[in-house]
């Protein structure tokens, strides 16, 4: 995200016709959901250094892998037993060569293309070097994330940087954890003389997920267009509300 904001901040948007000089002074705030809600508030944590102004953390969700992963242990139970058989394969041999081939096609690349983003392909070629890894870890029968729930929650409680947050939580969402981060960040953000608020809304944890129907009204507007555009309304209703919330919420910051 950094090297293509500093790419931004350079070259500007040409296509918008902005310059960078128009661009430059701009605040920069970060939206996140569910597990995007967690990279967002362990980034704010980790780093003292370009981070966003003001996060908006929607629906924070951080649980063991056995809880955030439907048959997780049944899966690395299939796994364990697969392993032998996968090893013996020749189709290991190949996947054990996918990250050489990768590295192979992107220094061709890299060749090619003056402008490539080397940052961007060293952040994929090591996300291609951890597979191996990872599969060997499930089938190993090793059922947490690391960092833990409880290690994440502990150091974000003593190094959370972002200075203003919002917290969005829905009131159909049984698998939340707005309000244990909000009691986790409060200390730290009041310590930084920052503000924490948290709103409620209608919706479920899906909400800031759904997509607007695709409905084409034909050449004579019938019943069955007046229904589907009243579902439209109706679906989109939620996740509307939520727009305008965080909107108004950033569009306040600058008052």
């Amino acid at each position: 995200f950094n090297a293509c904001l500093d790419v931004i901040l350079t070259s500007g948007l040409p296509d918008a016709n902005l310059t960078a000089a128009q661009l430059v002074q701009l605040p920069v705030y970060s939206v996140g959901h569910s597990n995007g809600a967690l990279l967002q508030v362990l980034i704010g944590s980790y780093f003292s250094e370009k981070i966003p102004k003001a996060n908006a953390v929607i629906s924070y969700y951080n649980r063991p892998a056995t809880e955030a992963i439907p048959y997780f242990e049944q899966l690395s139970a299939l796994a364990s037993q697969m392993m032998p058989v996968v090893e013996s394969s020749p189709i290991n041999s190949m996947a054990r060569s996918a990250s050489d081939a990768w590295k192979v096609l992107n220094d061709t690349a890299g060749a090619m293309i003056p402008t490539y983003d080397q940052e961007a392909v060293i952040s994929l070629n090591k996300f291609v070097d951890q597979l191996p890894s990872v599969f060997k870890q499930v089938a190993q029968g090793i059922s947490k994330f690391k960092p833990t729930p409880s290690e994440n929650r502990d150091f974000c409680k003593k190094s959370y940087n972002v200075q203003r947050t919002l917290l969005v939580k829905f009131n159909f969402d049984t698998i939340d954890e707005t309000d244990l981060l909000e009691e986790t960040l409060k200390p730290r953000v009041e310590s930084i003389s920052g503000t924490l608020e948290k709103v409620s809304l209608s919706g479920n944890h899906m909400t800031p997920c759904i997509q607007e129907p695709r409905w084409q009204v034909g050449y004579m507007y019938t019943p069955a267009d007046a229904i589907a555009q009243g579902l439209k309304t109706l679906s989109l209703n939620d996740t509307r509300v939520l727009s305008r919330t965080i909107t108004n919420w950033f569009s306040s910051l600058e008052e």
